[in-house]
């Protein structure tokens, strides 16, 4: 990842849409740091399980985390319906592997 003008590039730009290996569409990205790029999927996309967050990253301890505070908790069962700190509703929370 490399800084240019004010904007961060991981191979990725913030707006850019992205897919998987199949060409289907998982979304635009909405934010590139340290740890990689974050996507905002689109609205008739089905929602990630926990399980296969778990898989995509490989760990087994997932939290959430809010895209407009920063706010992280436990996930039971699926991720809440808005944060609790900020009260950003549940489009603004995604799945965080936390080490």
């Amino acid at each position: 990842m490399s800084h240019d003008s004010g904007k961060l590039y991981a191979g990725v730009e913030i707006g850019e849409t992205v897919y998987d290996e199949d060409g289907r569409t998982l979304g635009t990205v909405r934010g590139i740091d340290d740890d990689g790029f974050y996507v905002l999927a689109p609205e008739d996309a089905p929602e990630t399980s926990l399980a296969e967050a778990r898989e995509l990253t490989g760990r087994d301890y997932i939290m959430w985390r809010c895209w407009e505070c920063g706010e992280m908790g436990k996930i039971e069962g699926t991720l809440p319906p808005n944060c609790p700190e900020c009260d950003a509703p549940r489009e603004e929370l995604y799945y965080w592997a936390e080490d």
